[in-house]
């Protein structure tokens, strides 16, 4: 409810590169370095798995999925952010802002739903091989995708229209370079918005559960997997299974510390780093830490190397 010393917000004011020209020149610099690094890494990610039949099996059919969120997210924050940056204007509108919001949750939600699957997929593959192909058969990876997507929408459309029915009363400068619920929240009236921390602390509840259901799961493989009496075979489990820990502790980590501690009133290092690491470096990262030590995507490349 709107109070009557509240005027109505029709654009924020985004955190913006440094006046400094060397600075603005090397964050330009940085954002597109990272951009191009995701960009490039999770389509050569998307066109391998593509192309390669030896690649159409569950674990990287979730790896794709996992790579068109990447290229999702990124895409939703860092255009934006140089956009202004190259036009020396901090402004994004409300409707802008809203959009964006909505991604951001959305593909959060979504990269930490499908995470989880692949966890499972990876439990099943390991633990229960014999049940593998009939419990991981294409229906049932096609309806699992479709329920994180589908999930992830609801969740992200509940926290956006949750929070943008809040009056942004205390300011319209957001100290972030993108558009963050935390700092929406600090600068809404501070009286109404007792629905919207109830829905980030059930939020970090889901996030919570879902994090302990890979580590649950990975505890189980790692058990299984010292069972193993060949060497190889326990290399190439291992191989498999750290990356996939390596991107959730990023990730929810990361996630968890940008939406539960304070904000502040004034921009923040910290809340900068928070946020960078969260939203930029795993899309940037994933398709690395996935196909560094993975024998079936560097066989994928070679051959697409040579077919060209």
């Amino acid at each position: 409810m709107m109070t009557s010393n509240c005027t109505a917000v029709t654009e924020f004011l985004l955190l913006g590169f440094s006046d400094a020209l060397g600075l603005h020149i090397l964050h330009l610099a940085t954002f597109l370095t990272i951009y191009l690094a995701a960009l490039i890494g999770n389509l050569l990610v998307i066109t391998l798995i593509a192309v390669d039949s030896h690649l159409h099996t569950p674990m990287y059919f979730f790896l794709l999925n996992l790579s068109i969120l990447d290229i999702g997210s990124i895409s939703v924050i860092v255009p934006k952010s140089m956009a202004n940056a190259i036009l020396n204007t901090r402004l994004i509108s409300y409707s802008g802002c809203l959009t964006q919001v909505f991604l951001i949750l959305f593909f959060i939600a979504a990269d930490l739903a499908i995470l989880t699957i692949m966890a499972y997929d990876r439990y099943i593959a390991i633990c229960k091989p014999l049940h593998y192909a009939t419990v991981m058969n294409r229906r049932a990876c096609l309806q699992m995708a479709a329920m994180g997507w589908s999930a992830a929408v609801l969740y992200s459309a509940l926290n956006t229209g949750n929070t943008f029915r809040l009056p942004f009363c205390h300011s319209n400068i957001i100290n972030q370079f993108f558009c963050e619920v935390p700092q929406l929240l600090r600068i809404s009236f501070s009286e109404v918005f007792t629905s919207e921390i109830q829905i980030i602390i059930f939020s970090a509840c889901l996030g919570l559960v879902c994090i302990a259901f890979i580590f649950v799961s990975y505890i189980q493989i790692f058990t299984t997997v010292l069972r193993i009496p060949s060497e190889q075979g326990r290399h190439k489990v291992v191989s498999t299974c750290l990356p996939h820990l390596f991107v959730v502790s990023l990730l929810g980590s990361t996630g968890m510390i940008a939406y539960m501690k304070r904000t502040s009133g004034s921009p923040s290092a910290l809340d900068l780093v928070v946020s960078v690491l969260y939203s930029m470096i795993p899309p940037m990262m994933n398709p690395v830490i996935y196909s560094m030590r993975n024998k079936d995507i560097k066989t994928a490349l070679v051959k697409l190397v040579r077919w060209k």
